[in-house]
């Protein structure tokens, strides 16, 4: 008697909640997740671009460390490495090739928000069926998921806007993720 009492409880107190969810997204919940991950380490990483002034973008904390434009630069740049292999297209650039290219603010915004539409294309296409769908890595590493890239990218992105929180908070700056 107790068992099956037990189970309605337990049913009708974790049952409700789970219905009053929204639905995933079309592609699945896992995919949805990945978005929305990108979609906050983006907005950091943009507004950090936005914020600092243009001649913030030469500074660098100490010598043995890529300026701020650099950094920025970096990522736009890397973007297109892993994106690209995620949808198994010959990526348009080389990992450095931002960075050694855009030495400007204008140049370094402008070439992170082609790196960002680019990647949102990867980003979108993927559903939670394709996750797991093979691709090459970059860098040599062989064969892994389409996700894994897309996961590391977000990985990369947040690594390096941790470099740039600290940037900001040297010149006395509130970084964006602090403004939220």
């Amino acid at each position: 008697m107790r068992t099956p009492m037990l189970v309605l409880i337990l049913a009708a107190i974790g049952g409700g909640p789970a219905l009053a969810q929204p639905a995933p997204a079309a592609g699945g919940a896992i995919s949805q997740a990945v978005r929305d991950d990108w979609g906050r380490a983006i907005r950091n990483l943009r507004e950090s671009a936005d914020q600092m002034p243009a001649d913030g973008y030469a500074f660098k904390p100490v010598d043995t460390v890529r300026t701020f434009g650099q950094v920025i630069a970096h990522v736009a740049g890397v973007n297109y490495i892993y994106c690209g292999a995620a949808m198994s297209d010959k990526t348009p650039r080389q990992e450095d090739a931002i960075e050694k290219g855009a030495t400007t603010k204008d140049a370094i915004v402008k070439a992170l928000g082609e790196s960002i539409a680019y990647c949102d294309k990867a980003y979108t296409a993927l559903t939670d069926a394709t996750a797991g769908q093979q691709v090459d890595l970059p860098f040599n590493q062989g064969k892994g998921p389409g996700i894994s890239l897309l996961l590391g990218n977000i990985s990369h992105v947040n690594e390096h806007y941790g470099n740039l929180v600290t940037y900001f908070r040297v010149k006395g700056m509130v970084p964006p993720s602090s403004k939220q």
